[in-house]
């Protein structure tokens, strides 16, 4: 057994399940619905269809981040137990949580000067961040020692991509990304933007689309054109949907058919209350290991 712990927060978008079987750790981040305030616990007190038919109703929704005293909460009974911990972030491009977990990082360190304590930024969201997360762990189940995983997660992190579109523009109209005008015009011409994150672990608009059909087939291009291998790439694909699970299994039934020496099949999670609290219903992200992120 590894004399350290690996840890997320829950915006790596995985089940509970997932991240139990793999000895994943995680801290909630907060969402709030109609002004009562929930745990991000993974679909657990609330479920991904009650969150996004609330959402799709017109339930008001802001999210808040894991603080330095909820950090230390969580960090604490590890180190007592006498583990080093090996924490990743939630992408300091769209969060401050990085910051938060390295103040309490630092404050833990006064107590505990004989463990070790990491806090990386993963430059990633939602299921890329879960695809991060698995790798660690794969690299943690082989033996390797807390600092060589530390220094292996810096070096390539940046080799994991995010893709998304969106078929709803309403919550990026919502959160001042794009004006009303703009959403307009959007919806009737039938446009879904596709995004990316860049090598600062911010959400880029690349290109617009017109077409959900056009759309799917462009996000899986960008994994022919990217992926480790082209077609050939053997890793694994992990896809994360809000509210939308019929196109996301189109867009895996692609990558499934263009990919044939895939590590598994493709992996459909939900995105979490706290992304998709800033996304709204009709997102579909790709994440997949590939050449490095540029700006």
């Amino acid at each position: 057994m590894a004399d350290y712990i690996i840890s997320c927060c829950s915006t790596a978008d995985l089940s509970a399940e997932h991240l139990k079987k793999r000895d994943i750790h995680y801290v909630s981040f907060h969402f709030f619905l109609d002004g009562v305030q929930y745990d991000d616990d993974l679909g657990q007190t609330m479920s991904y269809d009650d969150f996004y038919d609330a959402l799709s109703k017109g339930a008001d929704t802001r999210t808040a981040q894991v603080n330095v005293d909820e950090y230390i909460a969580f960090f604490t009974p590890f180190l007592e137990e006498g583990k080093d911990i090996l924490h990743v972030s939630l992408s300091s491009g769209i969060s401050g949580t990085y910051n938060s977990a390295n103040v309490a990082r630092s404050e833990l360190l006064e107590k505990y000067p004989d463990r070790k304590i990491y806090v990386i930024d993963s430059l990633g969201a939602s299921s890329g961040y879960g695809l991060l997360m698995d790798k660690i762990a794969d690299l943690r189940d082989s033996g390797m020692n807390i600092d060589k995983v530390c220094d292996w997660v810096n070096l390539h992190k940046l080799e994991l991509h995010h893709w998304f579109f969106s078929t709803d523009l309403s919550f990026y109209v919502k959160g001042g990304r794009i004006s009303k005008a703009a959403g307009w015009f959007g919806t009737v011409l039938r446009i879904c933007p596709l995004l990316n994150m860049d090598d600062k672990g911010r959400l880029v608009p690349r290109y617009k689309i017109r077409g959900k059909n056009r759309v799917k087939e462009e996000i899986v291009a960008k994994m022919v054109k990217h992926a480790v291998g082209g077609t050939d790439y053997d890793g694994k694909c992990y896809i994360s949907n809000s509210g939308c699970y019929e196109d996301a299994r189109a867009v895996a039934d692609l990558v499934e058919s263009r990919f044939p020496k895939l590590n598994g099949r493709v992996l459909i999670n939900s995105v979490g209350t706290t992304i998709g609290s800033h996304t709204g219903p009709g997102t579909v992200a790709l994440f997949f290991w590939g050449d490095k992120r540029t700006n």
